[in-house]
């Protein structure tokens, strides 16, 4: 399916590393996120951490949903009233890129813009976020990092 395109900047341009204090060797907090493009129609965001260099595959950092639609995603964001988080990397909290020592990998935020508000279990994954956010994505944008210790 083709969604409009957000246009996401954060502390690292697409394709650069991450700076440490976002990693699970620093803070372990996300960074904040400027969304450029945002849909007026929407109601809630969603994002998705991914570790693109994992043996498996897109293995799940973070999951959360219901921040509130607006220009900027805050740093920490999970920590914020009403936003969600889902089960990933074994936590209900932000899992920030870690890979072993020497070792690069790759990873992927991927923010959604909704036409709602989720009513979800915080016991959820990624497959069953996705599927329930099926049909009401107005946006989705992407961007990648790197990181090694």
């Amino acid at each position: 399916m083709n969604y409009d395109k957000l246009v996401i900047e954060t502390v690292f341009k697409d394709g650069d590393m991450i700076p440490i204090e976002y990693t699970g060797y620093g803070k372990n907090v996300s960074p904040e996120f400027k969304i450029k493009n945002l849909s007026t129609e929407a109601k809630s965001l969603v994002v998705i951490l991914e570790d693109l260099s994992h043996p498996i595959k897109n293995y799940t950092h973070w999951i959360a949903w219901n921040i509130k639609a607006g220009p900027i995603i805050p740093e920490n964001v999970g920590n914020m009233e009403n936003v969600k988080q889902g089960i990933a990397y074994g936590f209900h909290k932000y899992a920030g890129p870690k890979p072993p020592k020497f070792q690069k990998h790759n990873y992927k935020f991927t923010i959604y813009s909704l036409d709602n508000v989720l009513s979800l279990s915080s016991n959820i994954m990624k497959r069953k976020l996705l599927k329930s956010i099926e049909g009401h994505i107005l946006q989705k944008g992407t961007i990648v990092g790197s990181f090694k210790r």
